[in-house]
């Protein structure tokens, strides 16, 4: 058996490029990936590789410790794929005295951003905050930056920006408000800059929110970009765990810390090799499923750092050695799951631990 005792967590390289492609198609103009927390949890290198691959030119992350990695990762574009280098923007921006690396894109987040990265004559990109208030020009920096425009002299803005926050409530109307919100601040502000505004949810909002970039994160990795309607996107991603060990328990005999599972009869119990120092969640305690040989394995008892426990009563063929699916399978999406224990499926997959062996398929 590959892997003996450790967990595979298998990437579907593929439907993360389809996913991409049907998003661009839905916007209808350029599209980036964002690749931020390590492509959600599922290796930010091979992912935009294989995005690179398939066209991507523009790709963000959060940090600038990831974006150094990523450079490092894509280099240029490899043979038959775009002539050009991808761009990488990092949303956080440079912190203060970090190393200004020429091949990466600041987004700059207030004034201060700003006029630290005046007359530098290198790219960036000017985030202004219409409703989000985390990161972005305030209002107030907004009308100062209107009235002073000069500031961002020798700046080569490559996009404006904007982040919705309410994308996924396509009646909610903070849509509408940050829409105009960032038309007009963008007009004042830096006219003729190219703007980039849907995020993965933004995308299904509809005409008024295309913009010259796209930036979607979730829907490239299976997220449901469409809550309470049909998920438009591939599954892109499913867990495996070892069965270590099947046992017999009698009426009465409970299992786990905290015995807070007694058996109402004989049972057989699967004991797994994955728990939530893997990220699988201890939330998920008595409230999810594995599938095995094609069927349904309640959890039961407490996931424990290590080690989850599963009720294959069902399932007579049930053997140590067996790989019982945690994530994956019909009823058991990151979504899904993420709903069993008051999440999102984001938490999910981004949860997922080192441990993991991954195994690209595709790539």
């Amino acid at each position: 058996m590959p892997f003996p005792g450790r967990a595979i967590l298998h990437i579907d390289l593929p439907a993360i490029v389809a996913n991409w492609r049907d998003l661009a198609a839905r916007h209808g103009g350029p599209t980036a990936g964002v690749v931020k927390a390590d492509a959600y949890g599922l290796g930010a290198a091979p992912v935009a590789r294989a995005l690179r691959d398939a066209g991507c030119a523009t790709f963000f992350v959060a940090h600038l410790t990831e974006g150094l990695a990523l450079r490092a990762a894509l280099g240029a574009a490899s043979q038959g794929a775009r002539e050009r280098t991808p761009d990488i923007i990092v949303l956080n921006g440079f912190p203060p005295g970090a190393d200004e690396d020429a091949a990466l894109i600041p987004v700059l987040n207030h004034l201060g951003d700003v006029s630290a990265y005046a007359g530098s004559g290198r790219p960036a990109v000017l985030h202004l905050d219409t409703g989000m208030s985390r990161l972005g020009l305030d209002a107030r920096e907004q009308a100062t930056l209107a009235q002073e425009r000069n500031r961002l002299d020798g700046i080569a803005l490559r996009y404006v920006m904007t982040h919705l926050a309410c994308a996924d409530e396509p009646g909610h109307p903070m849509n509408e408000a940050q829409r105009a919100r960032f038309a007009e601040a963008a007009a004042r502000i830096a006219p003729g800059v190219p703007r980039s505004f849907a995020n993965s949810s933004g995308i299904f909002l509809g005409e008024g929110f295309r913009s010259d970039l796209a930036r979607p994160g979730c829907a490239l990795y299976g997220i449901n970009p469409t809550p309470g309607a049909a998920n438009p996107m591939r599954q892109v991603a499913r867990v495996e765990a070892e069965v270590l060990q099947v046992r017999e328990v009698g009426a009465g005999d409970t299992v786990g810390y905290g015995a807070s599972w007694t058996a109402p009869g004989p049972r057989r119990i699967a004991t797994v090799a994955a728990g939530y120092a893997d990220g699988y969640l201890r939330a998920l305690s008595g409230r999810s499923f594995g599938i095995l040989h094609g069927r349904e394995a309640p959890l039961v008892g407490r996931v424990s750092m290590d080690l989850t426990t599963f009720d294959v009563t069902e399932i007579p063929e049930a053997a140590p050695g067996d790989r019982l699916l945690l994530i994956g399978g019909d009823g058991n999406t990151p979504d899904e799951i993420a709903a069993r224990c008051g999440t999102i499926g984001y938490e999910i997959l981004t949860s997922l631990g080192r441990r993991y062996h991954r195994a690209y398929e595709g790539g």
